[in-house]
């Protein structure tokens, strides 16, 4: 079963301390997230990107509940500098237009494509945050037909109400997704 790492949007603005859009406890799943992409059992490793241009509709500006983060070309938008990018074979954005939601990766159909290209049939997810583009991303990976696993080792949550995490980890596995500490394995 040809098997692809998923890392979602492990971007700058979504990094402690200095992202426009922190994730509490984000930047302490580097280690893993790079331990995971070295894993030869990963037949492709894809890297998401939010990447939304400076009018993004979930912006506050715009009538959004999120600050601007991410914004295309900046250095918020940039893959993090301690994710070791070596074995990322692919980097997908999305939200890149004003109207798009940008919450999964596979917004873009571009990530389908990718995937099926290598032949992949299971994905594990992991990455920021997991209570919106980790939860869009694993639920549509599922919709396409993928089997999907989320580490919650090399995840991290926004948690705007306690337990939004939580919740949408319920969530996949009730959707059929595998829920699971791939650290402790």
């Amino acid at each position: 079963m040809p098997e692809a790492l998923v890392i979602v949007d492990y971007q700058n603005d979504f990094v402690p301390p200095d992202g426009a859009l922190a994730v509490a406890g984000g930047d302490e799943i580097v280690d893993r997230i790079n331990a995971l992409a070295r894993d030869p059992r990963f037949d492709l490793v894809v890297a998401t990107r939010d990447w939304h241009p400076a009018d993004h509709h979930s912006f506050r500006e715009q009538g959004g509940p999120w600050p601007p983060h991410c914004v295309q070309g900046t250095r918020g938008a940039e893959l993090h500098p301690d994710l070791d990018t070596s074995r990322i074979a692919e980097v997908v954005d999305t939200g890149t237009r004003p109207e798009d939601e940008g919450y999964s990766a596979f917004e873009e159909p571009r990530m389908a494509q990718v995937l099926r290209e290598h032949g992949i049939t299971d994905v594990t997810v992991v990455g920021l945050a997991t209570d919106y583009c980790v939860l869009n991303t694993a639920r549509d990976a599922l919709r396409e037909g993928f089997a999907v696993t989320v580490d919650t080792s090399a995840v991290r949550a926004v948690d705007v109400e306690p337990g939004d995490g939580d919740r949408a980890l319920a969530e996949l596995e009730a959707l059929g997704a595998r829920i699971v500490d791939l650290s402790a394995a």
